[in-house]
């Protein structure tokens, strides 16, 4: 996640708040309802143990932090492209390939300094049904590098979010070989830049693949791994933004929720005027601007937040596979509902 530029050094004494029970309104007819057999049969294909072997590799010493346009980020690029490949998931048609580049230029001009060259990652599933309308599923896979000869290997910021959107595609896949495809398109979007200053969003909603316009939703996942002082050991995750741009689309997740993990959603930083500002520090927030709903899943500010000890013996993979299902769980519901969620609030 983009690092604040004010202190943030009052975030461990805050006391967890803004916890939601599920809205009452939340509908019947929903398509992942326990019983729907093809939902569990996907939600199944997401494991700890998968998440754990891929992250091994993408927040390894090998991609030396991963930091924008370096050799070691196009190193887990290639190894995250593989493992598409290897799903039989496929790129957008556009592009010709699994990159979309994000160009040295574009960057410096935001304030990305000498930063090379980098790419966006995009694996894509079609729609079987309302294949011109997009749900996007979103992690950065940049982190900070090598400083003074330390590898910052960015575990959970955002190995955890990188490899959690693999599973998801993965579990999307699983259902589209059984015959179950979702209705609607879905978009694998890996972003790079975002450590500089959310480029690799910024870059894709400026110059999107598909209209932004048809974009039904960003589901943006950064940093769901570990927990932070406030939520020592509960079963929890923060969501940012799922009521700002849409009424629907936070009674969507909070059903999901309900129907599968029941995660304690925690909404403390789900406020525009939050002085921590998170709701403008990840990808999410250059698909809101455009108008996009978007819903940031998020396990808050903790001690190893940007710090070289952020290493994937960390990470608490069984609560990692349950904010991953969240998100697919949610991801289903929106894909293959009869109408698109509606976008009825302003910015």
């Amino acid at each position: 996640m983009k690092k604040l530029l004010i202190p943030l050094f009052f975030i461990a004494v805050l006391a967890s708040c803004g916890t939601s029970k599920v809205s009452e309104n939340a509908p019947k007819s929903s398509s992942v309802a326990k019983g729907d057999k093809a939902f569990l049969a996907a939600y199944k294909t997401i494991t700890a143990d998968d998440l754990k072997k891929n992250l091994y590799v993408i927040a390894s010493d090998e991609m030396e932090g991963r930091d924008t346009g370096s050799p070691g980020q196009k190193k887990a690029g290639e190894y995250m492209i593989n493992y598409y490949k290897s799903l039989g998931i496929s790129y957008p048609k556009f592009l010709g390939s699994y990159y979309q580049k994000v160009p040295a230029d574009f960057m410096k001009k935001r304030g990305g300094g000498n930063l090379p060259d980098s790419e966006n990652i995009l694996a894509f599933i079609e729609g079987s049904e309302k294949p011109e309308e997009i749900v996007v599923v979103s992690a950065h896979y940049d982190h900070v590098g090598v400083k003074n000869g330390v590898v910052y290997n960015g575990a959970d910021d955002d190995g955890s979010g990188t490899v959690a959107v693999m599973e998801i595609a993965k579990a999307f896949q699983s259902a589209k070989k059984a015959g179950n495809g979702p209705k609607r398109s879905i978009l694998f979007l890996h972003v790079t830049g975002e450590e500089h200053g959310l480029f690799g969003s910024e870059y894709y909603t400026e110059n999107p693949v598909f209209p932004l316009a048809n974009t039904v939703v960003d589901l943006n996942i950064d940093m769901i791994g570990r927990d932070d002082l406030a939520n020592r050991g509960k079963q929890y995750v923060y969501v940012i933004g799922s009521e700002m741009l849409s009424s629907q689309l936070k009674v969507i997740n909070e059903a999901a929720n309900k129907r599968t993990n029941n995660l304690e959603l925690n909404y403390k930083y789900d406020d525009p005027s939050d002085p921590d500002r998170l709701y403008y520090r990840s990808d999410h927030y250059n698909f809101a601007k455009n108008n996009v709903p978007v819903a940031f899943f998020f396990d808050g500010i903790h001690e190893d937040y940007h710090k070289p000890t952020d290493d994937v013996e960390k990470i608490d993979y069984p609560l990692l596979q349950k904010r991953a299902q969240l998100v697919f769980a949610t991801a289903w519901e929106i894909a293959n509902r009869a109408e698109r969620i509606v976008v009825d609030k302003k910015q």
